[in-house]
């Protein structure tokens, strides 16, 4: 089978499972495991996230949007060269990837029609039947229920683990200007590491929110994991945030309870590595039980 993945995730699902052999496409973001960015590269992206600022990318995106445009460009010479069986893409968020749409439009240039499998996951639950599901359509359902166990058995492990804790209170930052709250599954990560979300929305889009909404809700813990920024990208834009007036005020800052986080790896992606995300997550919130769990190069305090 020859494969194309045009989203992260997918990817990181597709090489979980065995199949790199298989992979024949890959978008400009697929930087994980390191091999995928050996692949052929079918997508390119109008926004530039390192020279660009948070509010800049912002500003690009609404015009996009404004304007009926799409973020992403395809490379037709090295699709018809791929030539895929099978095309992952995603139905989730416009902004984060390629939606299916352009995707069924594009794929008509091929000699044959391949088969478009869409992923849309919201939940943690959502997460691990995707894996099933992608197994299925590329013939590893034995790999994909083994994958899917493992990552049960380590997320009831940290569920164990944290029982009965005082649970902080934490707000996850998912763009620095203008501010976002999390959504979809990082509530949810935040909660079975121990903690309780107080702006983010479980099951939901991200959201925009104000940083008087932020100091309302008196965070204990902070995580900075604006989407697709490497924790050096976001270390170079702290002072967008560090120059809002309420800042310096915030519990979470006062206590030095600040975090850089690898958001692509650790909770951007709808991937396996969400469970990373969790035990680096307990590790931070519970230290006295889950220690151990710290995915090492995945955070960094604030000011260090």
């Amino acid at each position: 089978m020859r494969i194309c993945s045009l989203l992260p995730s997918g990817t990181e699902i597709l090489y979980a499972l065995g199949l790199a052999d298989e992979i024949v496409g890959v978008s400009h973001e697929c930087d994980y495991p390191p091999q995928a960015a050996t692949k052929p590269r079918i997508l390119s992206t109008i926004i530039d996230q390192e020279r660009q600022t948070s509010d800049e990318i912002d500003q690009a995106v609404r015009q996009a949007m404004q304007r009926h445009e799409s973020l992403y460009r395809f490379n037709e010479d090295v699709l018809r060269d791929a030539n895929p069986d099978l095309i992952v893409t995603q139905e989730l968020c416009e902004v984060c990837a390629i939606d299916a749409t352009q995707v069924s439009d594009v794929a008509r240039i091929l000699p044959k029609r391949p088969k478009l499998v869409s992923l849309h996951p919201h939940t943690l639950g959502q997460m691990l039947e995707e894996i099933r599901l992608v197994g299925e359509l590329t013939g590893r359902k034995t790999e994909a229920d083994t994958l899917v166990g493992k990552l049960t058995e380590r997320i009831e492990t940290v569920k164990r683990l944290v029982a009965g804790r005082p649970r902080p209170r934490v707000f996850c930052l998912e763009w620095l200007k203008p501010p976002m709250a999390s959504g979809h599954w990082v509530p949810e990560q935040v909660e079975i590491a121990g903690g309780q979300e107080i702006l983010g929305q479980a099951g939901k889009p991200s959201r925009y929110v104000t940083w008087e909404e932020v100091a309302a809700a008196q965070p204990e813990v902070m995580l900075l994991m604006p989407c697709g920024f490497s924790i050096e990208r976001t270390r170079r834009e702290l002072p967008v945030i560090e120059q809002e007036p309420v800042w310096r005020d915030l519990p979470a800052v006062r206590n030095r309870q600040v975090y850089l986080v690898n958001g692509p790896a650790l909770f951007n992606r709808s991937g396996p590595r969400l469970v990373d995300g969790i035990e680096l997550l307990a590790g931070l919130l519970h230290p006295e039980k889950c220690e151990g769990m710290m995915v090492c190069g995945g955070v960094e305090p604030l000011g260090t």
